[in-house]
């Protein structure tokens, strides 16, 4: 039994790492922080160990003894408190989006490999069986060279009205920032590719100011909507390939769908418009292929659980463990960050940012 401590006792706590640790059973949270006090203490009276602690200074859950540490707080505090928590000898799996920008997101790179701690970063879409058969098809070379790809994060008029979400400072961006990159994530992980040349990109504030807006969680307030509702990206990669990518959270379009991507190769294609679809050409005939993903078959990673938060949770104590290996690595998810930076940045600018190492 590892144990373990949570900065951060929010919504993507509560919602998804907290019943998750509980599910799986390998991890004794000992430790809760927040800034505030009440729902570190909630936290520790529903997950945590009997004597756990609570705290508002994540500098003070840091001094004690603890093998992970979950960052679970705004986009703007993930490369601080990472880069602590590997100092203070823990392994951490933080949430995505890595950092704010490139430049942070390679302190925590350069953290970890400075410690020889862990570092992973929350993409649990890869762990969907969707996800995972697809980049065994991928892997197999089943859809041939990938040379065009769609990220896709759409939602119609779900902007979430709680929390930092509408804050800039705090999160650094809107929907490509925060649904934008689980879709990002996915695509480059399943065409395995992951040195880009050039982006462009524009980031929209048209729909800001609506009001009576037809919102799922209720009307925005437009003088807290200070990022972005809409982004947009068209990405070259070193070898050739295209992706565009596709994030909003009120776009006014019916073609609507999260974390998910769509992939074209020289021999088959893939998308996950409707479940998992793969097309292609067989004995001069088109086909299209879609796996039965409610049949079971065998786990992708040790266990049966198809949570993909709870396989999220597996996989990373498994590594810290020494029985398994990350599936999301800090210098993948690195360069998440970094497109996503340049598709901003090009926005501002209005002109294409090219990445030269």
């Amino acid at each position: 039994m590892l144990k373990g401590g949570i900065i951060g006792c929010g919504g993507i706590a509560k919602s998804k790492h907290l019943p998750s640790i509980k599910t799986l059973g390998e991890v004794e949270l000992v430790a809760f922080c927040d800034l505030i006090a009440e729902r570190a203490e909630y936290a520790a009276e529903n997950y945590g160990a009997k004597d756990a602690k609570t705290f508002t200074d994540y500098h003070d859950l840091l001094k004690l003894d603890l093998d992970v540490v979950y960052v679970c707080t705004p986009n703007r505090s993930h490369c601080p408190i990472t880069v602590d928590a590997l100092h203070a000898g823990k392994n951490v799996l933080c949430e995505k989006p890595m950092a704010l920008n490139y430049e942070e997101a390679m302190r925590m790179v350069k953290a970890a490999e400075e410690t020889g701690k862990l570092l992973s970063i929350a993409y649990q879409n890869r762990y969907r069986p969707d996800s995972r058969y697809l980049k065994a098809e991928c892997d197999a070379g089943a859809l041939g060279e990938i040379y065009f790809a769609k990220a896709n994060a759409v939602r119609r008029r779900a902007v979430p009205t709680w929390g930092v979400f509408l804050d800039e400072y705090q999160q650094g961006g809107g929907p490509l920032i925060d649904i934008g990159t689980h879709a990002l994530d996915l695509t480059l992980w399943t065409m395995n590719n992951y040195k880009p040349k050039y982006a462009v990109g524009t980031a929209y504030h048209k729909l800001n100011n609506d009001r009576e807006t037809g919102n799922s969680w209720g009307d925005w307030d437009p003088e807290k909507f200070t990022v972005e509702d809409s982004a947009f990206g068209f990405v070259v990669m070193e070898n050739g390939a295209t992706i565009i990518v596709q994030a909003s959270w009120a776009l006014n379009c019916l073609e609507v769908e999260e974390a998910k991507t769509v992939l074209c190769g020289t021999k088959a294609g893939a998308d996950m418009h409707d479940g998992l679809r793969i097309n292609g050409v067989n004995h001069g005939r088109q086909y299209v292929t879609q796996p039965n993903m409610k049949s079971g078959g065998a786990a992708y990673f040790a266990g049966q659980t198809e949570d993909a938060g709870v396989i999220e949770q597996q996989v990373f104590v498994q590594a810290v463990k020494g029985e398994g290996e990350l599936c999301v690595l800090p210098r993948q998810a690195a360069v998440v960050t970094r497109i996503l930076d340049a598709i901003y940045e090009s926005s501002r600018t209005g002109k294409p940012v090219y990445f030269n190492d």
